[in-house]
């Protein structure tokens, strides 16, 4: 295997630090953290010294109301008591973070993560190009439908013709 594309670690673990939140995908200080293998207190710290380069587009810290619906989701055990609130970092925001965490395995772990969310992108498009063709067949078989029941009406009508003929005035010589 090209040792560029050889990953630190299987995708699927990556992949399960995603979040949606704010329709956005994201990832959490804490989870980016354990990926690069520094503290959070660490991660945070780079940022914020360096917090010009992470616009609200970039990062962002959850609101309480969201972190309350987050620890739903993942069961309150697993943050273990965390005293801030965490920052939230968008695809643009990993990728800023490997300019301020410079290391081996920082930059690593980032192409990595690129990656992914290239690849989730990627399959969140064709599955809404599948979604269009299918609405496009929808539209086609509902057209036919009723094409299809206009020319039963009209056959309805020519056999309603044929079982009950009118009789006709003759017209000409009568015999």
């Amino acid at each position: 295997m090209n040792n560029e594309k050889k990953s630190l670690m299987p995708d699927e673990v990556i992949i399960q630090k995603i979040y949606f939140i704010r329709n956005e995908k994201v990832m959490l200080d804490k989870d980016l953290a354990e990926l690069y293998n520094v503290e959070t207190k660490q991660l945070k710290r780079a940022v914020r010294r360096n917090i010009s380069r992470f616009p609200d587009d970039f990062m962002f810290e959850l609101t309480n109301d969201e972190l309350a619906n987050l620890r739903c989701q993942n069961g309150s055990s697993s943050w273990g008591g965390a005293r801030y609130i965490p920052m939230v970092f968008t695809e643009h925001g990993v990728l800023m973070l490997s300019s301020v965490l410079n290391s081996e395995k920082a930059i690593k772990v980032n192409i990595q993560i690129m990656r992914i969310f290239t690849k989730i992108r990627q399959t969140l498009t064709d599955n809404l190009s599948i979604r269009l063709e299918i609405e496009e067949i929808k539209k086609k078989l509902s057209n036919q439908d009723k094409n299809i029941e206009l020319v039963f009406n009209y056959l309805d009508e020519l056999i309603e013709k044929n079982e009950n003929p009118r009789l006709r005035k003759r017209i000409g010589f009568k015999p």
